[in-house]
């Protein structure tokens, strides 16, 4: 049977939800307190960008953040972290958040999105290796695993080291 997610923005409601599927999908709290702490942060927080996935039921299952950063002082958005409770991982919640995020992004009119994650998994979306557009992160990473997406074709893609908010702590 095929589970169909809705998606939507989170709210203020959602909060202590969202911070479940994180300690349950992580090992440790870190992730979960990422999220509070990009949460509290205004110059990195943007409204609308935090997607939950909904199982029929009403239950959060999945969620994928998009943050600002910036490319040598241009504007990015950084995904991460995206999480989905355990007992709905491998069903499309992950993917349905992270489409819904994407999407969120074009609507408010961003242009590039770059992730540090699972090159197994990430290109689905369209995501590339981010060294073909010159963009590299501020740490030793492997070349797969640092991605880029160009929401907005018609607009240049920033080159340069990725400045991340402060909450990640790089």
């Amino acid at each position: 049977m095929t589970t169909i997610w809705s998606t939507r923005s989170e709210t203020s409601d959602d909060a202590a939800a969202i911070r479940a599927i994180n300690l349950a999908a992580f090992p440790t709290a870190d992730e979960a307190d990422l999220v509070d702490a990009l949460r509290a942060d205004p110059d990195a927080w943007i409204d609308g960008l935090s997607l939950v996935a909904q199982a029929p039921d009403g239950t959060l299952a999945g969620h994928a953040l998009l943050t600002r950063c910036h490319l040598d002082g241009r504007p990015a958005l950084a995904l991460a972290p995206c999480a989905v409770m355990p007992a709905y991982q491998r069903q499309g919640a992950g993917t349905a958040a992270v489409r819904a995020a994407l999407d969120a992004a074009r609507a408010h009119g961003e242009s590039l999105v770059v992730v540090l994650g699972h090159p197994a998994y990430y290109p689905r979306f369209g995501f590339v290796p981010a060294s073909r557009f010159g963009i590299r992160a501020p740490f030793d990473v492997p070349d797969e695993a640092l991605m880029a997406l160009t929401l907005d074709a018609s607009r240049p893609v920033p080159s340069g080291v990725i400045r991340y908010a402060a909450a990640f702590g790089v």
